[in-house]
Parts: C-alpha cells; structure tokens; sequence
C-alpha cells in the first residue's frame, strides 16, 4: 500500500487561530540573559566595583561562614548588619515576617516574627574594613536600610512564593542567566555588574537560581514603613 500524505480537517475555532499565529511568532531568547525593568524591579543609578565585591565576598567568607547553610534545598545567610552590640542571632535574625498562601486552600497567612528593619543600624564588627563597609555606607546616605545579609542560593532551587513587610535593595555579586527574579507578574534576571536593583518585596515574590553555579547577592532591606498585614 502506497503511503499518501493526510493533512486533518482541522475546526475552525478561536484556538486553532490562535495556535497558527503563535506558532508564526519568533520566540526571543536573548533578551532574558538581561535586565528588563518592570513594576516592582527598577535598576538605580547608584554601581559599585563587581571586582571589589567578589573580593570582599572571598575576605568575609575567609572570616565567617555563612550562616544556615542549606544551600541545597534554600538559602544561606551572612548577616552585614545588626542591632548594637548584638552577638548573637535567630534564626528569625536571618529571615524575619513573610506571608504566603501554602497550598491549595488559597489562604495567605503569616510566618515567623516582624523584624523591626531599623534596628539593625550597626554594621558588623566582623567585616569591618571590607569593600561591603563601604557599599553600607553608601547606601545610608541615601535611604534608610535595615538587615543588610549576603544571601547566597545553590543551584536549581527557588525560595517560596510570598511577600515581606519591606521592599529590598539587592546587589548581585556572583550569578548566572538562570538566577532570575519575579515580583508579581513580572519576571527578570539580574546580572552581577555591580548594578543596585530596587525589588518591591512589598509584593509576591521569589528569587530562582536555575542556574549550574551558586547565585550570591547582598540584600539589604530599606526601613521605611513596614507592612504588618
């Protein structure tokens, strides 16, 4: 039996339109290798020396290790600022207030204790005289910044899908095109140029390293008025 060629009689409905003009649609794979502001990312004027970050970044490690480090299935955490005097930190220290709707009931509910961000208005003693010193004070002189943390996420993991009482300032020192960031509906990545990023955590949100190296960023919280509901 002779092979013929049989094209289906296809019905002509709003999908089947739909579906031949997206399959017309060049898809763009090279703008997501950069950063695309949106609501809730902006990039600020305000850059710091990438070289002078990495290198700070090796001296702290070299002092302190990272704090909960669960790389693997989370986050670690180097805290850069804290309350005067403090010595000792939680596990609330390194995270603080977040909501999130949990399964599938839909239900937004809070997580662990408010973190008063103004508090942490001393950097720390440890990493005194490192470049990180100098983007902290640069960074007061012009907001208001709480916890300041160096937050570093392994690769192929993603944080929860919630929301903080603060909008955070972030600082990428070490990533890869796979480490994106979302704040709502919108989706970027953020490339480690030494480039300050406004993130709006006000609003839903996750950090995602879909990368095959460690994503390491500085993340400080800006200590206006925090959200308590």
């Amino acid at each position: 039996m002779q092979a013929t060629d049989f094209t289906p009689e296809l019905l002509d409905d709003p999908d089947v339109l739909a579906m031949q003009k997206w399959m017309d649609t060049q898809v763009d794979s090279q703008s997501v290798s950069k950063f695309v502001p949106g609501p809730g990312i902006q990039k600020l004027e305000l850059k710091f020396d990438i070289n002078e970050l990495r290198k700070a970044l090796d001296e702290c490690l070299e002092r302190e290790a990272f704090m909960g480090d669960l790389q693997d299935i989370g986050f670690a955490a180097l805290p850069l600022t804290q309350r005067p005097g403090q010595t000792e930190w939680t596990s609330n220290d390194l995270s603080g207030r977040y909501w999130l709707r949990a399964d599938d009931r839909y239900v937004e509910e809070p997580r662990e204790d408010l973190v008063p961000e103004i508090n942490f208005s001393e950097f720390n003693p440890k990493f005194k005289g490192t470049y990180f010193e100098y983007v902290h004070e640069e960074l007061t002189k012009r907001f208001p910044i709480g916890r300041t943390r160096v937050l570093s996420k392994g690769l192929y993991n993603c944080n929860s899908w919630h929301r903080d009482p603060e909008p955070r300032l972030h600082i990428p020192v070490i990533s890869n095109p796979g480490s994106l960031f979302i704040v709502n509906h919108h989706v970027t990545h953020l490339p480690a140029d030494g480039s300050v990023y406004f993130t709006d955590t006000r609003g839903y949100h996750t950090a995602l390293n879909g990368g095959e190296t460690r994503r390491v960023h500085i993340v400080a919280a800006l200590a206006y008025d925090q959200v308590t509901e």
